[in-house]
């Protein structure tokens, strides 16, 4: 029998996991190189520092060489005096790191999986929402999977369900082309509407392999 997420809030059975992509097995070094990717991407890098060669200061001599009995000086610029110019200090840089499509794909199918096995994985029926009710989606959080952070993920069209879970504290709600390996991984708890599922298990599905044509003369 195909896994199923359960329904929470309202809604008999389940929504069926796609094996493939609910089956993988979760591959730590992996998961840790995506999820680093994606905060680095976030990484604004545009802190910066001035070198000597940089400081506004005078070229004078703070002091003539000789004859005051204290150790010559040279440029007032260098690290080691106040208002001196930083010692390998930052640069604006960029942190994005590479990962490969498969290699990402496959990061996502593992903690998808993971909420799946641990049963911290449930689906929501968007349509149960006329109206925004905050009270309906905090009922329906409620005694599910021990509490915890929860990731609610949605597709377009289902701005009831959003609008009402967005000011539970300890929830957050994305779009499901919005969602990568971290965001899955630092939740405790994943609710996904219908839509969301689909999008979410053609975003992790393995590439299919295309079988060789044999060519004819």
């Amino acid at each position: 029998m195909a896994a199923q997420a359960p329904y929470i809030g309202g809604g008999s059975g389940g929504l069926d996991l796609d094996e493939a992509v609910f089956g993988e097995t979760f591959h730590e070094p992996l998961v840790h190189r995506a999820v680093m990717a994606e905060l680095n991407a976030k990484r604004k890098g545009t802190a910066s520092t001035l070198t000597r060669g940089q400081v506004a200061m005078t070229g004078a001599k703070a002091w003539r060489q000789k004859g005051t009995g204290r150790a010559r000086v040279g440029a007032l610029s260098s690290p080691q005096r106040t208002g001196g110019g930083i010692a390998f200090g930052p640069k604006p840089r960029s942190y994005t790191v590479k990962v490969n499509r498969k290699e990402r794909r496959r990061a996502l199918r593992a903690v998808l999986s993971m909420h799946s096995e641990r049963g911290s994985l449930a689906a929501i029926d968007a349509g149960g929402f006329d109206s925004p009710s905050t009270k309906q989606a905090v009922s329906a959080l409620e005694g599910f999977a021990d509490g915890g952070k929860a990731l609610v993920v949605l597709t377009e069209g289902e701005e009831n369900v959003a609008l009402s879970f967005r000011n539970i504290p300890g929830a957050s709600v994305l779009r499901a082309t919005q969602v990568g390996v971290a965001d899955v991984i630092g939740a405790s708890r994943l609710v996904v509407s219908p839509g969301a599922l689909d999008l979410l298990t053609q975003a992790a599905a393995a590439p299919v392999k295309r079988e060789a044509t044999e060519v004819t003369a």
